[in-house]
């Protein structure tokens, strides 16, 4: 009985390790990402995409930002393929190290002024290589925690890395709230660039992490009992035996990806230009909500391992339906208690319901064979339509309708009845 103590206790500890090791690691990837989402329609459309309609300009930035998220799928396939067949720990390191070259060179790259087409041209490469990086990076992350975890538990341990996410727009939007502290001329000239060319610690940190953790227990057993024997590539096996599950997942991921970029992105610009408020209250005022995921992922993850994941996600996802009108008549108030309220409640509190459970939600979907290509590339693909495109659909459709933000509002609302419905029919599925 001590023995399987002992056991018992090991296996809690190696569990608990990789979380910690896949939390880091997705935190500096996030926050990578999310640093150019923040400063695309600050920054990048005035050095990058100068234009006399600053509409245009910040279209042509929110472009490059939606770029990202079209090579995450390519990221995830190439990562998938290698980590199902080679092993998620390498892909881990690899994902890193790219993500983090590709966000201190945006740190270093001169503007349109200095170089002309050139800045917009290299600037569109370098988000390429990072949307490549996270496609690749939070597959394996979740992976890893979701697989050496009990199955009682998967829900909680994969919910960890997505912390990462949380954390990783927290810094973003942290430190670029510090930075637009400086006099506007030197932010402006230099001041956002520390934070991109910092990430170089963070980067260093992540790497070390992740060199110091086995691989899954998991993926061990799948590759040695597959020795010997022809796989297939991994994405035509997941296309063959899941072609339902990858559709169903696409269609969960739908409101995760809206809603997030909606209110961590373009409600920014929202606050700033229609709105009137600071740009450093927008800016906190998206960390504090944040913050406040880092309690509420987790916390809705341990409750998917109770009440099945499926139900959850598609209670999280009526609940951003419904959120999201109220939402915005109290952040056009101009109120700044109200503004507080109308991002925090809904992104802080119910957008965890969904993003929680998600990561154990899909990878119930797939056999470890096929696990993280399965995954990737349901989160990723889905990425360019639910998460990429949004910050230009919510700008073009604010401009329709006379800077009221009415038809933004009434499309959240349609994404989140198909991501409900979607989840609907994968727990069906499940139980069948």
């Amino acid at each position: 009985m001590t023995a399987t103590a002992g056991i018992g206790d090991t296996r809690e500890r190696d569990v608990r390790k990789v979380a910690f090791a896949s939390l880091v690691g997705s935190t500096i990837e996030w926050y990578d990402f999310f640093l150019y989402g923040v400063v695309a329609g600050i920054v990048f459309n005035q050095l990058y995409f100068p234009s006399d309609d600053p509409t245009v300009s910040t279209l042509l930035a929110y472009a490059t930002f939606a770029v990202g998220f079209v090579a995450r799928p390519l990221g995830g396939l190439v990562f998938g393929h290698y980590g199902d067949r080679i092993g998620r720990k390498t892909m881990l390191v690899l994902s890193l190290l790219l993500m983090g070259g590709a966000t201190v060179l945006i740190g270093l790259l001169p503007t349109y002024d200095s170089i002309g087409i050139l800045a917009p041209l290299a600037l569109l490469v370098l988000r390429i290589l990072q949307g490549i990086g996270i496609g690749g990076e939070w597959g394996g992350a979740v992976l890893m925690a979701y697989e050496y975890a009990p199955e009682n538990k998967r829900g909680l341990y994969a919910s960890i890395p997505q912390i990462g996410l949380s954390l990783g727009l927290f810094m973003a939007s942290g430190v670029m709230a510090l930075l637009t502290l400086l006099p506007d001329d030197a932010f402006m000239s230099w001041g956002w660039r520390l934070a991109f060319v910092g990430s170089i610690i963070l980067v260093g940190l992540g790497t070390w992490i992740r060199a110091n953790i086995d691989e899954s227990p998991e993926f061990k057993k799948v590759k040695a009992e597959a020795r010997g024997r022809d796989q297939g590539l991994p994405f035509l096996v997941m296309i063959k035996r899941y072609p339902g599950n990858v559709v169903l997942g696409m269609g969960a991921r739908y409101i995760d990806g809206v809603f997030f970029n909606v209110f961590a992105v373009f409600s920014i610009l929202y606050l700033t230009r229609y709105v009137g408020i600071d740009r450093s209250m927008a800016l906190w005022t998206v960390c504090g909500a944040a913050l406040l995921m880092v309690v509420f992922i987790p916390l809705f993850g341990r409750l998917s391992d109770h009440i099945g994941r499926p139900t959850t996600y598609a209670w999280g996802s009526a609940l951003l339906g419904l959120s999201v009108f109220p939402a915005f008549a109290l952040m056009s108030t101009g109120d700044p208690l109200l503004v507080v309220l109308g991002i925090v409640l809904p992104f802080g509190i119910v957008y965890p319901m969904c993003y929680g459970p998600e990561a154990a939600l899909f990878s119930d979907m797939f056999d470890p064979s096929v696990r993280y290509t399965g995954i990737s590339f349901v989160y990723q693909f889905s990425g360019i339509f639910a998460s990429g495109l949004t910050p230009m659909i919510a700008t073009a459709l604010m401009a329709a309708n006379d800077n009221d933000p009415f038809w933004l509002c009434a499309y959240v609302v349609f994404a989140a009845m198909v991501s409900m419905l979607c989840a609907i029919l994968i727990g069906r599925r499940a139980r069948q």
